[in-house]
């Protein structure tokens, strides 16, 4: 039997920091992950250099069905003190772009400073056990596959269930059902979009090409890259504003925006050059040759009527995509929705119906946008828990 002062389930980055913050305090943790190893998606982040948080993170830039709850967090661990930390440990690390903070070398360096931490205030971390029954008396007993263990506050930090293949799963929302707390509708986020069945016959061709663009769907836009793949989209654009899709919504791109294109085809209105090789000059020609034969006629620029050519600038400017779907938890980077957060107090993150339970990260309905943000919230969920437990 392991009689422990705080037992965390799930050995990602909420559930470390928490672990460090609560050792600090004198507390004895115990932490327990299923996989073999801690930190496996801390290990993959950022093309396996960590994008360990965003410099700009603000609570703007997260989902949430109460979009106050995250603020408190966010105010009391920022992204200054997780970087004060890897400045500790000599990690190198480089803005990318937007504020995105990536390891010159590789994520590893950030799993091994969570690890020195946790041995720094001697946190007994499990691997490959998992936890099969938990039941409630005077203290949490919890069954595992290891021995049984007792501890006065439990800590869910098991993420969500996308990336399945990294051993993602649905632990913390079957345990927060068991507790009678309510959970929010659960979907994939930063996901690639799938086209139906003729816009993939017509685009599919284009797979690889990435263009610089604006993404909107209703008020929200993105400004990045976006991605043609055989099904569909991926790219950093559509991954942010898949977030905010939903089954049925149009998705706008602006390919061009930084021009105004029907002010440059009436300059040259008069021209004997074809459109598509008019357009061979902003975009790759494999897209510019096929985007006009499927969108419009191609032909010489002075065969075409002003309004014609208004026409040809609006589908480029604003062109309307319907999505069929995503493709799902297996290829979403995050998932959305989560313990409702009405669920829980926003200081502490402790269940307000069940004394000494507590949930952090992913598991909670708070998810971040592209480019660290949710590290950020890792982070500062797993360090207010931490302050509590």
């Amino acid at each position: 039997m392991i009689n422990s002062n705080v037992v965390i389930i799930g050995g990602g980055a909420a559930g470390l920091m928490c672990a460090i913050e609560a050792g600090k305090r004198g507390r004895s943790v115990t932490l327990i992950e299923h996989e073999e190893k801690i930190g496996k998606k801390i290990l993959i982040s950022g093309g396996g250099r960590c994008n360990f948080t965003n410099k700009y993170s603000s609570p703007d830039n997260f989902i949430s069905g109460n979009p106050h709850f995250c603020k408190s967090a966010l105010a009391n661990y920022t992204p200054e003190n997780f970087t004060k930390m890897v400045e500790d440990y000599n990690i190198s690390y480089h803005e990318k772009k937007l504020g995105q903070l990536f390891c010159d070398n590789t994520s590893k360096q950030i799993v091994s400073m969570l690890e020195s931490e946790c041995r720094k205030y001697n946190v007994n971390i499990i691997a490959n056990c998992r936890i099969n029954k938990i039941l409630l008396n005077t203290r949490f007993e919890l069954e595992s596959s290891n021995e049984k263990i007792s501890t006065d506050s439990l800590v869910i930090a098991s993420g969500g269930i996308s990336i399945p293949k990294m051993g993602a799963s649905d632990f913390g929302y079957q345990v927060a059902k068991q507790f009678e707390l309510n959970l929010t509708e659960i979907r994939p986020g930063l996901v690639p979009l799938i086209l139906n069945e003729k816009d993939r016959n017509n685009y599919s061709l284009l797979s690889g090409i990435s263009i610089d663009s604006i993404v909107s769907c209703g008020k929200i836009k993105f400004r990045e890259n976006i991605l043609f793949t055989h099904k569909g989209f991926s790219g950093p654009a559509i991954l942010q504003i898949s977030s905010y899709w939903k089954g049925g919504k149009p998705v706008s791109i602006n390919l061009l925006p930084e021009i105004n294109l029907f002010e440059i085809l009436l300059k040259n209105h008069s021209s004997k050059i074809e459109l598509t090789n008019f357009l061979a000059a902003y975009f790759p020609k494999r897209f510019a040759e096929t985007f006009c034969k499927v969108n419009f006629n191609p032909a010489p620029l002075y065969n075409y009527s002003q309004k014609e050519l208004r026409n040809i600038s609006d589908i480029i400017h604003n062109w309307i995509i319907h999505p069929s779907g995503t493709e799902g938890f297996e290829k979403a980077e995050v998932t959305i929705g989560g313990v409702d957060t009405n669920e829980l107090s926003s200081k502490t993150m402790e269940s307000n119906k069940v004394k000494g339970l507590y949930f952090i990260g992913e598991v909670v309905d708070i998810t971040g946008w592209l480019g660290g943000y949710n590290f950020q919230w890792a982070w500062a969920s797993g360090f207010a828990a931490g302050q509590y437990v």
